[in-house]
């Protein structure tokens, strides 16, 4: 387990403003760590609970919610995201719709590597 790259996950992920949703693969890339989607995953599920690291605006590049389709992590999943007016049908948000797209100022003044 290497912390500091879990912390610059969690910290990138903290970025993600409330109605938007990120892949794993664009956290890790702009977390500066590309190709990491994995290690994306692994972090989240690590993140302890005093960050409240928002871990439900993470989806797969596809727009997927990753649990299996109906699973209590997928539900718990849905609803989150849909108390944030995030629209999921059939275990996917629409990323043309609802993906984060930083600008360069949150780029260079949140996202400090």
């Amino acid at each position: 387990m290497n912390q500091q790259h879990y912390e610059r996950i969690w910290n990138t992920v903290l970025q993600i403003p409330i109605g938007k949703v990120a892949s794993y693969g664009q956290i890790a890339d702009l977390a500066g760590l590309p190709g990491r989607a994995r290690l994306v995953g692994k972090a989240l599920g690590y993140a302890p609970d005093s960050l409240q690291v928002p871990w439900h605006r993470v989806l797969r590049a596809d727009g997927k919610i990753a649990f299996p389709a109906q699973s209590d992590q997928s539900n718990l999943q849905t609803g989150l995201l849909q108390q944030e007016n995030v629209a999921v049908f059939n275990n996917r948000v629409k990323l043309k719709v609802f993906q984060w797209q930083p600008d360069l100022a949150e780029m260079l003044f949140k996202l400090n590597y």
